[in-house]
């Protein structure tokens, strides 16, 4: 069955795929608002609300219906800092916001994971998107759809090191492990938020390539 989802609400607006989420949702003429708190201000529209400041003030203040709910949330260890403040972002304030997002109504959320994410695994990255999705599990949505891109490919104000040396090279694996185009990951996303199922379904990369062309 498909659903034309018409409140949205969106963590990770001023990043590389939620900006081209975040465009892609303002596009689509079924959607009456998109609540898209930041730390960054946005680009002003008509039914975009952006509230600017900390996620742990703001959080608790956002309001209105939800019908879905779209996390983008994500940094490298080197950009947080540390270990611990990369924690605090791609695992507890993911959580925080999944569990703001049930409270306003979402019955759907769709989040971005890591290929690769085990909450048992020796790499500290993939463990802590291992441990993320473990997380939204426990929350017992309706329908959670966990996304899991291979190497991000697109143009960052801020470029990371790794994707400009991994980059050409990804285009060239076959399989999951190909490179992704952002706006092909953004196309994939909204095709999935169409899509109404219950439970759990977790969405590979070269599943994602072929959604998003």
């Amino acid at each position: 069955m498909y659903l034309t989802p018409q409140h949205i609400l969106l963590a990770g607006a001023s990043g590389l795929t939620g900006e081209h989420l975040l465009d892609r949702l303002l596009n689509e003429p079924t959607v009456t608002r998109v609540l898209a708190p930041s730390r960054k201000p946005l680009a002003e529209h008509p039914r975009l609300e952006n509230r600017v400041g900390d996620p742990a003030v703001f959080l608790p203040q956002l309001s209105g219906r939800v019908d879905i709910a779209f996390c983008c949330l994500g940094t490298t260890i080197k950009k947080a800092g540390s270990e611990a403040a990369f924690r605090a972002v791609d695992l507890d304030m993911v959580v925080a916001f999944a569990k703001r997002a049930r409270e306003l109504g979402a019955r759907h959320l769709i989040v971005i994971s890591a290929i690769g994410a085990d909450p048992k695994s020796s790499v500290f990255y993939n463990r802590v998107k291992g441990e993320m999705e473990l997380a939204l599990r426990a929350q017992d949505w309706p329908q959670l759809t966990i996304v899991r891109p291979s190497l991000l490919l697109g143009e960052r104000l801020e470029p990371r090191l790794a994707e400009q040396l991994a980059g050409p090279l990804s285009r060239l694996i076959p399989g999951k492990y190909h490179g992704i185009e952002v706006c092909e990951l953004a196309r994939a996303m909204w095709r999935l938020a169409l899509e109404e199922q219950d439970g759990v379904r977790v969405v590979e990369s070269d599943e994602l390539r072929k959604l998003g062309k």
